[in-house]
């Protein structure tokens, strides 16, 4: 074995090296995962007991039982009596064994945890004959321990649920038969068959058939969304009409439902700012309180006259009531809990460090196309030039349609080799008019980078691109039309519009608009963001500055900036954050990865399709849905509260107990009832965001 990392969030060790699976079944795991090249989930044992019934909570039931025994048989025999000493004594070692043996290892290394101080006090309390203290200190840290571990149980819970969402076998087409076999046997470029009611077990792409699939388990969407061939499906996710065969394209462990978990047992196992604090914090406190506790001891007998058996007592409650448990724990439930959350709402939050960050925020810069707006620009007019009117003599409305119809199949014969958003929603709009844009022969076609595009027709020479395009390239416009051509350029820009225009080297034809149309839930997402405080809303674009301003207003943006190249994203948003802005910058995760990287938090749209999001950003909303933005955002406010809560819980009920000090009111028992009880209170408020909603 070369090293070994153990997650306590994920409740998982990783080891590192040439190990077997038969060593590592010696550790005696009750739910074992085997991962190495060759193999994935090689073998996975029975669901761990329910918590009631695990061994380690054995011993507290044991010596609960003989604590009670005893305390009946101390009635009955009187005090003194050596059976209920007998008993408390061993109450103190079933119910202590594991806690001395780390504490005695801790102190033999000068390591002073809770454990250290746990052994110090109970040992010292049967030393002086408090024999049935010490048990029931014994018995209550036992409680408080199963407390922990049940509360961070109930915080994995949501990456355990998310673990037994996709099904361990699915049925596979071999030889036109139906096989079932186990997801890992199957390959990629297999075909899956799912029946209705049936989840995926693996990603894919859709060949044949059209279904209705549930995405909420992987996106966090609650509205079924409709899958046809051509579509990418994941595993996890239900489909509840149709028959789909599925060509599988990733293997089991590279699923984006596996890389979800993977991502987020990671992210909960990276200690948030607020948790490496406290861990800064505790290194400093139990010295100090072991300090306190021998000052409690010595100076009342040595300078006041006081019993040594009394203070010695009292210093030995003090070391119960300085046991950091609540407070180390006040962090990491909180952190695993609302990381655990966002995932099962379809947000994939990096880490601790990323989630406190997203509740600082105090700007917000939006990409726009694919973010405000879905990024599928559709064609909203056609509008004859006058030139063309001229050219072709076209009269009335059924002359002038058939004549936009003619050159609209033109443009789109010109663009159909293009993948970029304009050309297929010209493309989409001739498909849909069923306009015959095939037959034409294109010939001298050329691409003029970022403006335009040539191509010959006929013998006819066509260009097609941006207004800009036109004035740069082709000086023998018909200036006589000119201003009027302007003139509805910059209305439809102004409307939010982009323009692009067909036409020949001797005059403009047909002005084509477009509008990417503006999502369902941008101003509600845009309204919660500034009802949650964020009213600094900038959106960055590379459109031109008409299509910004109308996009920005519908939006219900004040501020934007247009015309920008991904540096340019790049550049404003360092700018912000050096004027001591904390931002956020949303964006599809592909050309914003810049401007992603730098802001202070990154989120990435649509991080179930787009494996460059989930990389890239710090936090990945998996749907396309921006409401997630401010549920996000919220959540971490709230589980700042939370840490701020549990921390002064935790340090100040132990100041209230230490102050029973001053009076000699404090006793081992409400010492451990103060730790316990600031433990059970932490844990029980940072299970609060389980709810978070």
């Amino acid at each position: 074995m070369v090293d070994a990392k153990v997650n306590f969030a994920a409740s998982k060790i990783t080891v590192y090296g040439d190990v077997s699976l038969e060593q590592i079944k010696k550790a005696d795991f009750e739910n074992l995962v085997f991962h190495d090249e060759n193999a994935w989930l090689t073998q996975q044992k029975q669901q761990p007991a329910p918590f009631w019934k695990q061994r380690s909570n054995y011993k507290v039931y044991i010596a609960t039982l003989i604590l009670i025994g005893s305390f009946l048989m101390r009635l009955y025999y009187g005090e003194d009596h050596t059976l209920p000493t007998l008993g408390y004594a061993a109450a103190i070692l079933i119910g202590g064994y594991s806690l001395f043996i780390k504490g005695f290892r801790n102190l033999s290394n000068l390591n002073f945890d809770m454990s250290t101080l746990m052994t110090v006090a109970i040992l010292g309390a049967a030393a002086i004959g408090e024999w049935a203290e010490g048990a029931l200190v014994v018995i209550l840290f036992a409680i408080s321990e199963a407390l922990e571990r049940y509360s961070m149980d109930k915080a994995r819970n949501s990456i355990a649920s998310l673990m037994e969402i996709a099904p361990k076998e699915a049925y596979i087409l071999r030889k036109n038969q139906e096989v079932l076999l186990p997801v890992d046997k199957i390959q990629i470029g297999d075909i899956m068959v799912i029946k209705p009611g049936q989840k995926l077990a693996m990603d894919g792409v859709v060949m044949k058939g059209t279904s209705s699939l549930n995405q909420a388990a992987i996106t966090g969407e609650s509205v079924p969304v409709t899958k046809t061939p051509g579509d990418e499906v994941y595993a996890g996710t239900l489909n509840e009409e149709g028959l789909l065969e599925v060509i599988v394209s990733k293997r089991v462990e590279d699923t984006t439902l596996a890389r979800i978990i993977h991502l987020v047992e990671e992210a909960q196992a990276e200690r948030a700012p607020a948790q490496q604090f406290v861990d800064r914090f505790a290194k400093f406190y139990t010295p100090a309180i072991i300090l306190v506790a021998f000052l409690i001891i010595i100076i009342p007998p040595l300078f006041f006259g006081g019993e040594w058996a009394k203070w010695i007592y009292q210093g030995l409650a003090v070391l119960v009531v300085g046991c950091p448990c609540a407070l180390v724990i006040s962090t990491p439930v909180a952190i695993v809990t609302a990381i655990g959350n966002a995932a099962k709402h379809g947000v994939l939050i990096k880490g601790g460090v990323h989630l406190e960050a997203a509740g600082t925020l105090d700007t917000i810069a939006f990409d726009k196309t694919g973010t405000l707006t879905k990024g599928k620009p559709i064609v909203t007019d056609l509008i004859i030039s006058d030139g063309a009117i001229e050219s072709t003599g076209v009269t009335g409305a059924l002359d002038i349609t058939q004549t936009q119809e003619h050159l609209l199949t033109i443009a789109a014969s010109i663009e159909k080799g293009s993948q970029h958003p304009l050309a297929v929603a010209i493309v989409t709009k001739a498909k849909q008019l069923n306009l015959p844009y095939n037959k034409h022969n294109i010939e001298d076609f050329q691409s003029i980078t970022g403006k335009g595009l040539k191509a010959k027709i006929a013998g006819v020479v066509y260009h097609i691109g941006s207004p800009a395009y036109y004035k740069e390239y082709l000086m023998n416009l018909n200036h006589k039309h000119l201003e009027k051509l302007d003139n509805r350029i910059t209305s439809l820009q102004n409307q939010g519009k982009t323009v692009i225009i067909l036409g020949t080297e001797q005059s403009p034809l047909l002005i084509i608009a477009l509008a990417d149309e503006i999502r369902e839930t941008t101003i509600s997402a845009i309204q919660k963001l500034k009802q949650i405080g964020i009213n600094k809303l900038i959106m960055l674009t590379g459109d031109n500055q008409q299509t910004a301003a109308a996009i920005a207003k519908k939006a219900g943006i004040a501020d934007y900036k247009a015309e920008l190249l991904p540096e340019n994203k790049l550049q404003f948003i360092k700018s912000l954050t050096k004027e001591n802005n904390r931002v956020g910058m949303i964006g599809d995760g592909v050309n914003d990865a810049p401007a992603l990287a730098a802001a202070s938090v990154g989120f990435a749209m649509g991080g179930a399709g787009t494996d460059t999001a989930l990389e890239t950003a710090d936090i990945a909303l998996m749907s396309d849905d921006l409401d997630k933005l401010a549920y996000t955002i919220s959540l971490s406010k709230r589980a700042l509260s939370i840490i701020k809560q549990n921390i002064t819980l935790a340090l100040g009920l132990k100041v209230i107990a230490l102050l029973l000090v001053i009076p000699g009111w404090l006793t081992l028992w409400i010492a451990i009832f103060a730790d316990m009880g600031a433990t059970l209170l932490v844990t029980l408020n940072s299970l609060r965001l389980i709810r978070s909603k």
